[in-house]
């Protein structure tokens, strides 16, 4: 009886401590909501890894979707084409350089993102197709909806750092960042400078 109520007791701490959530908004200058702003918490602990983790960006119309993602580094990314047409998604970017030639449907292996980083999709054939990935080394990130607002849930309490990225910041690939205190559900907002 004495060890249930023991391994009971350290469960619940052991919850407490990883069950703090922080709820952020995000505004340009003038005070505007920004969608798709990413945002995410680094912790002195080093992240645990999943390398199962998959994420899709389609190709629908003509575009990417969604136009930016945020994925944990060792994530692996398919790129199904849903057009009628075939594409050929590349990258150059120094966080990921990769090339998927002219094709229709499902590529057969995944793209891994593998190190942390923006990385810039195009297609080869269709110069107004962009898109973005924004790799992050942790697993507490999330992305802001249209109303600007983020949610990061299930963090550690202490001191972090707290990080944000924008695709079209007055500086390019400008990453914004604050020490944060998290105790137990926290509120903040966040400024970022970006092309009127």
């Amino acid at each position: 009886m004495k060890h249930a109520a023991l391994s009971l007791f350290l469960l619940a701490t052991s919850f407490q401590l990883h069950a703090a959530e922080l709820t952020v908004q995000v505004n340009d200058q003038a005070g505007n909501p920004l969608s798709n702003a990413v945002v995410y918490l680094e912790t002195d602990t080093k992240p645990s890894r999943n390398p199962l983790v998959e994420a899709n960006i389609d190709q629908k119309n003509k575009q990417f979707w969604p136009f930016v993602s945020v994925v944990q580094v060792g994530t692996s990314v398919n790129f199904p084409n849903k057009d009628s047409v075939r594409h050929h998604v590349y990258s150059f970017s120094p966080a990921k350089v990769f090339e998927l030639k002219l094709y229709s449907g499902v590529p057969a292996k995944p793209v891994i993102f593998d190190k942390p980083g923006t990385v810039i999709l195009g297609c080869n054939i269709h110069d107004n197709m962009l898109a973005y990935i924004h790799i992050v080394d942790t697993p507490y990130f999330g992305k802001s909806d249209v109303n600007g607002i983020v949610k990061l849930t299930d963090l550690p309490s202490g001191q972090h750092t707290l990080k944000a990225w924008y695709y079209a910041t007055v500086k390019e690939n400008f990453i914004t960042e604050q020490k944060v205190s998290i105790k137990n559900n926290e509120t903040l907002s966040l400024k970022l400078e970006t092309h009127n």
